[in-house]
């Protein structure tokens, strides 16, 4: 059994332009634009924004003005059209059971315990319970327990549905009803894609005090990602450590 106690996050995906596309909209409509960033996400937020006013080599000139403006009116829809992809692991069912209630904006794919044996599992544990020695044993002879529980109940289920002619419908029937033992603390992976205004809204309400430690976590990591990938988009977020050593994200510009 393997205890993990730091998720790791993965940027997979981000956007890319078709300049093309851009050259022969701005042509048809006899317009002329230019803009001085390089980030695809960046570029199209302003495109999308000055369509909408047919604003193009109108106003203000960098993107990183422009989009300063975009997010300080709170005109959030064209942050829809930023889209970046992540893969996240080392992190607990409990984790992502609090993740996915986030729906507008974002896509999950997550690993099935219908289909993976965890019988190899890992284990998430709490730092606050990690950090006593009592608490630590606890956890551990329960994750111990539930996790032998998971691995008889596979190998007795795999008997009792031994008359299925099928190799894979048997795992899974066996796994999918084992599965009911294991704990929130199991070890998952989850892909996730979500456009700036979704993660914006994430980072909003898991990168602060009030949120679950393990999400608040992984939403101050994330939001630093995503500060590297766009700074015109998530640059007014800051990151202010509390007392206890973890870490918190504010900005001016909330609910944008």
């Amino acid at each position: 059994m393997k205890i993990v106690r730091e998720p790791k996050i993965y940027l997979v995906g981000r956007q890319a332009i078709d300049a093309g596309g851009i050259d022969a909209f701005l042509r048809d409509h006899g317009a002329s634009w230019e803009t001085d960033t390089e980030t695809g996400a960046e570029k199209l937020c302003e495109m999308a924004g000055r369509v909408c006013y047919m604003s193009f080599g109108k106003g203000r000139k960098t993107n990183a003005e422009y989009l300063d403006n975009i997010i300080g009116v709170a005109h959030g829809s064209v942050l829809e059209h930023a889209v970046w992809n992540f893969l996240i692991v080392g992190v607990s069912r409990s984790f992502t059971h609090e993740l996915i209630r986030h729906r507008a904006g974002f896509g999950y794919s997550q690993l099935s315990q219908r289909y993976v044996d965890e019988s190899e599992a890992d284990f998430v544990e709490p730092e606050c319970i990690a950090a006593d020695a009592e608490l630590h044993t606890i956890w551990a002879e329960s994750i111990r327990q539930s996790h032998e529980a998971y691995v008889r109940l596979v190998d007795g289920l795999a008997r009792k549905f031994s008359d299925e002619p099928s190799a894979t419908l048997r795992r899974k029937l066996a796994r999918q009803a084992a599965r009911s033992v294991l704990p929130n603390a199991t070890e998952t992976k989850i892909f996730v894609t979500g456009n700036a205004r979704a993660w914006r809204h994430f980072i909003e309400l898991r990168a602060n005090e009030h949120a679950e430690t393990e999400i608040r976590l992984v939403a101050v990591r994330i939001l630093r990602i995503l500060q590297q990938e766009s700074p015109n988009i998530f640059g007014d977020y800051t990151v202010e450590k509390l007392a206890d050593g973890s870490e918190v994200a504010r900005t001016p510009n909330r609910k944008v």
